[in-house]
């Protein structure tokens, strides 16, 4: 007869087997719903948008880590304008994936005016935190070599990267801001400046400082608070992200009435 111990011991691989059948199963459902979502968000050819919006995160930020306020207002602006605006995050070393969704996204614009006649010319505004503030002004450069204009350039506490040049803003460029704090080791740059002032408008270089950090910097890994402190306290500030958010809305077309079904922010990897 067994013995006690054993069937307790099958029950135990009973209940495992039951957990990883259902870890499983969730596994697979939440694949099918971003699936799902990813093919929803996806513009099309009559949807193009007159606005491309792209955002880099810093460091080794993953594009989709909702703790981070780019993100999180990434998010909340694709829901806002729907198909009106084309919204994407990146990791700062996707940059070469960034350049090319703008470029086929200026194609597309440009094929839709010549079928229907659109008037305006497509616009691109371009944002990032610490090495992803230094990614929008090599992407802003690569984007003047194509002859593509950008409306806009935010830096959140830019950090250079591989010797880039991330404080001498391409002339491409209609406006550009700079927001920093130099607090702590790592801080961003204080000071951008247009290559040429007749074509580029300098909004402000604008200091944050911290004695204590915002709350909303509980979220973030408790190595960047302790290590980065000022550099990681700029990033979750939610006044600086207000005035970013703010210049943005302030460039994009009305939100269209009725509203459009509201939509996700499409991650790029």
């Amino acid at each position: 007869m067994p013995s006690l111990s054993y069937h307790s011991e099958m029950l135990v691989v009973v209940l495992f087997t039951i957990i990883q059948v259902l870890g499983c199963t969730a596994v697979l459902l939440n694949s099918y719903l971003a699936v799902a979502q990813t093919q929803l968000a996806a513009p099309t050819e009559s949807d193009a948008s007159s606005v491309l919006v792209i955002g880099f995160v810093g460091g080794f930020v993953h594009s989709d880590d909702l703790r981070h306020a780019e993100v999180q207002m990434a998010q909340q602006i694709q829901a806002t304008y729907g198909n009106g605006v084309q919204v994407q995050i990146f990791e700062n070393r996707r940059r070469a994936k960034a350049h090319k969704l703008v470029l086929d996204w200026v194609n597309r614009g440009r094929d839709r005016e010549l079928t229907d006649g659109a008037k305006g010319s497509p616009r691109v505004i371009l944002f990032g935190h610490s090495w992803g503030a230094s990614a929008v002004i090599s992407l802003a450069r690569e984007l003047r070599r194509d002859g593509i204009p950008v409306a806009l350039t935010i830096q959140v506490d830019s950090v250079t990267k591989n010797r880039e040049d991330d404080s001498l803003i391409p002339a491409n460029v209609a406006e550009a801001v700079n927001f920093y704090q130099t607090g702590g080791i790592l801080h961003g740059r204080s000071k951008i400046r247009a290559a040429d002032p007749s074509r580029t408008t300098i909004l402000g270089n604008f200091r944050s400082t911290y004695e204590k950090e915002p709350i909303e910097c509980r979220a973030y890994p408790w190595y960047d608070r302790l290590l980065f402190k000022g550099h990681t306290a700029i990033e979750c500030d939610p006044r600086v992200w207000s005035q970013i958010e703010t210049l943005i809305r302030t460039r994009l077309p009305s939100v269209p009435q009725p509203a459009q079904t509201q939509v996700a922010t499409r991650v790029g990897n």
